[in-house]
Formats: structure tokens, sequence, C-alpha cells
């Protein structure tokens, strides 16, 4: 039995930790001892030593040095078999004390086995002797919990997740680590959304043998969507995607830099399930021979980009061109609902009548940077299309009497687009008193857009659902009128564009900022050079204290007229706290902007605050129909 004795100046009773530790040390020795004397009794051999052999061999010299052991030793150690059981039991004794026993305590044995220290110190054993034992009896190194963690010891299910989060090239340098992340990486589940056109962050194809490999053998039924540059866009590759890929959906097909089309005589399969067809057009290159061999297969499409080149060029320098027939292509697509023709220079209004006439699901319609669109036709738009909820016309040049003849008060019209247009005043306030639910309106760069079509539009009370209002670079607007509107809708606001306008300045924006509650995006500030300065500390504070749900900001002041202090960090780190929603945040490139970026990358929030030169931050985002109108 063990017992604890007490250190001349301990207490006079044990703590309840000493108590646990004795019991642990009295437990491990009787379980020894017991083992000790049930071998002894099975032994024949052990019958026949005495106490004063085994005290004699314990006590022997050689018995330390294990290494040097003389030959009788050696020999008398084989045929006893209860040496080796004496000093594993030593060895078990002292391990116990050293590992569960404190240091510095003595440790008094009972016990009538003359192998048996009477008492145990600690401390008296040296290195050496604890090295002996250990050397004879080696105990096995335990294991460290952080050599586990490496990423070698993960699942594939938890490495697909981590690999899902990275571009397809940096997957095929993953790939080449070692055959189980070849593995992972070649998992068709990482191959659902794929781009082929290097110049626009996608994956360089060598050559058509490759890509109809990778479209066997890696991409197969999870292809979901898929960008295909000129070069690649044959009819075998088409005939293979539509027999491989099942569960294709959306396409891209880049013409845009097409000098000669390829042979599409022999066409006679394209993938079918399309809902989603996106075409970058050619300016010289004629279409009409390649869509005539897929009207058949895309009876199915919801969704249709025509992107154009939008160069602006004089008619006269440079014969334009009807690439795609447009008239033709309306009859194969009688289920369009978005239908988004950007900047092409050859679209006009008859167009847009073509596809009102057969798309009665038509729901969007962005005809951007198509300048010979004249509105001519907009009044049976809408008398065709009574659930067209979202037209976007910018740059486009309207003429004010053809709007006027639109019944707005019938329609069903929520997100109007009118920017950079020459529409007068009296057409903006005949149609916004007149348009009952709207609730995005974007009417920057029009000279026509005055004080009194603000004043108009409260009076009528037509503004009650809006919730983005874009005014850039509105100059004949004044503080006194915005401030009135702000005042009476600010609250209601998601998204608000006050840029382009020097006399727009931050007192402007401070004293409107605690109306802003609901706010989600932010853009004020001229790119012209001001004759103040805009004390941008204060304006921060204002927008973070009062702007909780922002998503997307945008200063777009000169650097050169942001003034700002030491404490600049404290405002920047408020805003960083409270406005957690923040996804973009842009800046003109400067000091502010260094001393922004920097403070967002401590908060390991890096993606954030990024320039205008790279960056812009629009309403567009809070369209209804935005996802459907992205285009690579």
């Amino acid at each position: 039995m063990l017992e604890r004795s007490r250190m001349s100046d301990s207490p006079e009773m044990d703590t309840p930790a000493e108590e646990e530790i004795s019991d642990i040390n009295e437990s491990v020795l009787r379980q020894s001892t017991e083992i000790l004397a049930t071998t002894t009794r099975q032994s024949p051999q052990i019958d026949d030593l005495t106490e004063t052999q085994e005290d004699n061999i314990r006590q022997s010299p050689e018995m330390n040095e294990p290494k040097s052991e003389s030959p009788e030793i050696k020999q008398t150690t084989q045929e006893s078999p209860e040496i080796n059981i004496m000093s594993m039991f030593e060895s078990l004794a002292v391990n116990a004390l050293t590992t569960i026993g404190n240091p510095g305590t003595n440790v008094e044995v009972k016990g009538e086995h003359p192998s048996m220290p009477k008492k145990i110190k600690r401390s008296e054993f040296t290195p050496s002797e604890c090295s002996d034992f250990s050397d004879e009896f080696p105990i096995p190194p335990q294991r460290s919990k952080k050599k586990d963690r490496t990423i070698e010891k993960l699942p594939d299910k938890v490495l697909l997740n981590i690999f899902s989060y990275l571009s397809h090239r940096a997957i095929c340098r993953m790939a080449t680590v070692c055959k189980r992340w070849r593995m992972v990486a070649y998992d068709t589940k990482l191959w659902t959304h794929v781009s082929l056109r290097p110049e626009i962050s996608g994956l360089h194809v060598g050559s058509l043998e490759s890509l109809l490999a990778l479209i066997s053998i890696r991409f197969g039924p999870s292809l979901r969507y898929i960008e295909l540059p000129i070069e690649l866009i044959t009819h075998t590759v088409l005939h293979e995607l539509a027999s491989k890929c099942p569960n294709l959906t959306h396409m891209l097909l880049d013409f845009s830099t097409a000098m000669q089309l390829h042979d599409f005589s022999e066409m006679q399969a394209f993938p079918t399930k399309l809902r989603y067809l996106c075409i970058c057009l050619s300016e010289v290159i004629f279409m009409e021979g390649f869509m005539r061999k897929i009207y058949n297969f895309i009876n199915g499409l919801e969704i249709l980009h025509l992107i154009g080149t939008y160069e602006k060029v004089e008619e006269e320098e440079e014969e334009i061109y009807e690439v795609i027939n447009v008239h033709k292509l309306k009859s194969a697509t009688p289920n369009l609902r978005v239908i988004n023709l950007y900047g092409i220079n050859f679209v006009d209004d008859s167009h847009i009548d073509a596809f009102s006439s057969n798309c009665i699901q038509l729901e969007c319609l962005a005809v951007n940077y198509c300048n010979k669109v004249t509105g001519s036709t907009m009044k049976t738009l809408f008398q065709r299309s009574r659930r067209l909820t979202c037209l976007l016309m910018n740059g486009c040049s309207l003429q004010s009497e053809y709007v006027m003849q639109v019944e707005w008060e019938k329609s069903s019209i929520q997100e109007l687009d009118v920017t950079a247009t020459d529409l007068s005043s009296e057409c903006l306030i005949d149609m916004l008193t007149r348009i009952p639910n709207l609730r995005f309106l974007s009417a920057g760069q029009i000279n026509g857009f005055n004080d009194s079509v603000l004043k108009a539009w409260i009076e009528a009370g037509t503004a009650r659902n809006l919730v983005a209002l874009d005014v850039d670079a509105s100059d004949n607007l004044t503080d006194e009128a915005l401030h009135r509107f702000l005042s009476r809708h600010g609250s209601q606001l998601w998204g608000l564009v006050m840029s382009g306008m020097p006399h727009i300045t931050d007192q402007l924006w401070q004293s409107v900022l605690q109306l802003l509650t609901n706010a989600k995006i932010l853009i004020m500030g001229t790119q012209e050079r001001l004759g103040v300065n805009i004390h941008v500390d204060q304006l921060m504070d204002g927008i973070a204290n009062s702007c909780p749900n922002l998503e997307r900001l945008e200063l777009r002041w000169d650097p050169e007229n942001l003034r700002f202090s030491d404490k600049s960090q404290k405002a920047i780190d408020i805003l960083r706290v409270k406005c957690l929603k923040l996804k973009c945040l842009v800046l003109s490139d400067g000091r502010y902007y260094e001393i922004v970026k920097a403070n967002f990358e401590r908060a390991d929030r890096t993606t954030v605050v990024r320039t205008s030169t790279n960056c812009r931050v629009s309403n567009y985002y809070l369209l209804s129909n935005y996802k459907d109108l992205i285009f690579n």
C-alpha cells in the first residue's frame, strides 16, 4: 500500500488534489504487487530463489549497465524470469511516481517484499537513471494532434469543397500536386460553369481534340454553363455538347473577333435544353448560315443576349451591316422573357416591334446603347407585352412625342432607364406622373430633368413605391429640390445616385444621410476638380451611423479634394464595424484610398476596397432581372 508522506512545511491536511494523487499511486502499486504475486506463484524458478539472492542480484552494479553486462549475468537473466519481472515492477513503480506524483514529494511504500524501497523521492532520481529505465522499457510516444492536422488528412469531400472556391486555372495547377489531388480536381462537380475564353479569365484549349476529350471525360452531365470562342465553335464541338452534356442550359458563343466562320453545313445537333443564349456579334460576319441551323433547337430559350461591338462611328465613315436576321430569330424564340440587345448599331424600332409581336411573355427588354431606337414603336410594345415590367433604354435616341403617346397608366412598367436621352421636361413630367407603380428610375444626363419635374412628381404622388433613383450629372437640379424630394421619399430608397454634379457637396449628403436609413447603394461625388474641400471623415462617420444596411458605396471625388485628419482611422473603423454588409467600396486612386484599403485588409476584408479605374457601382444591382441581364 502507498501512503503519501507530508513535507515539513506542508499543512497538516492534504488538499483534495493531493489525496486524489495519493489514491492513484496506491492503486497503481497495488495492481503491480498483485501481478507480481500471481506470477511468482506460477513460476517454480522464483520459489527456488531466496530473498538474499534477489537482493544480491538487484544490488549488482552490472544491472545498471545493460550494454556491458557479463555473460554470467546475461545467462542468469535468461534463466531467471523473475529478474525481468522485478525490473518491470520497479520501472512501473517509478513511471507511476514520475508521471502522477508531484516533484519533490516523498512516497512511503509499505510491503514485505525486499525489492520494494522504503521511501522514494522523485527528485532523487537522476536523469541518467531515468534514461536507463526508458532505454530498457521504452514508453511509446504520444501522438501530437497538431501533426495530424494537415491537408493530407482531409476527406475528399472537404478537399472538393475547398477547390470549388478556386478558378479553373488554379484547379488545373492543383491537379499537378499529386495523384489524389488530380482525382479531386477533375471531379465533374467542379466543372459545372466553364469559360474557354482565356482573354476573359478562362481556360486556354490548344486544339479541338483536347476540347472533345474534356467534354466527354471531365464535363459530362454536370456541365451547366459554357463559353466558347470563335476558334472552338464548330459543328463537331456543338454535336459533342449536345450528346455528352444533356443538362447544359447556359451558353455563350463569342463571334466578336471572327473574320470567317467555320463550315456548319453538316451540323445536325445542338443543345436542346438551353434557356440562356448569349451571342457576341461581329461587325462584318453574317450569322444567318449558322443561325439557320440552330433555329429548330432553341424554341425553349427564355433569355437572349445579342451583344454588339458598341463602337461609336459615323455612318458615312463605315457601312453598317445587319449581321443577324432578328425577324427570323423572333419566330424561333416565342418563349423569351428577357431580351438584351446591347450596343448593336443596326437595331432600330422595327426590331423591337418584331420581338413584341411574337414574345407575349416578355418581362424585360434592354436596348442600351442602340442609338437608332427612337421609341416610335413603344406604344405598340406596351399594348402587346402586358407583362413587361422592365424597360432599359440608356443612350437611345428617344423622341419626346413618341414617349408621350404611350399609355403609361395602363402599363405594368416598374423599372425604367432613360439615361442620356434628349427627353424634354414636359415629356418627363407627363411620363412620371402617369406611371403608377414605378420603383426604379434612372434619368441621369438629361438636361430636361430639373426642379419642376421633381416638384410635379412629388405632387402627383406616383413616387410612393420608388426604391432606386439615379440622377447622375443632372446639373439643372438644385440642392433645395433634391433635399425636398429626399425628405419626402428618402426613407424608402434602397439606392441613390447623386454624382457628376459639382454643386452637390458633402454638406447636402450630411443633411440627408439620416433620412437614408434603408440605403444599400450610394454613389456620390464628381471627378471634376472642385474649388471646395470634401471633409471625408465626417461623411464616413455619418454613413456608418445612418446606413447599417449599406452594401455598395462609391465616392467619385477627386483625391485632391478629399480632406482627412490623423483620426481618419477611427471613422474608417466605425464604417467597417457598423456596415458589415458592405461588399464594395470604390474610391479614386490616391492617398485616402491607400489608407482605407490598408484598414480593411487588416480586418481580412481584402476584396471590399477598389479603385474607380477597375470598378463602377450602379443601381442596376437592384433590378428584379439583374441576374438574367448579366453577360460576360
